[in-house]
């Protein structure tokens, strides 16, 4: 098993949703590229933290 956090910071507010850009670590690929999130969830929030855990 092995674990990434990926950083992500506020890109664009569409209709119900926020549009986030991965900041990947320099010299490394993106994971994810775009996250969407529900505004509910959200909210005013600039930065969010996605931890993903790969099992094999």
């Amino acid at each position: 098993m092995s674990k990434a956090v990926v950083k992500f910071t506020f890109e664009k507010e569409t209709k119900n949703s926020v549009r986030y850009k991965e900041e990947p670590e320099e010299g490394k690929a993106p994971i994810v590229g775009s996250l969407y999130v529900q505004k509910w969830f959200a909210g005013n929030s600039k930065q969010i933290t996605v931890t993903i855990d790969k099992h094999d």
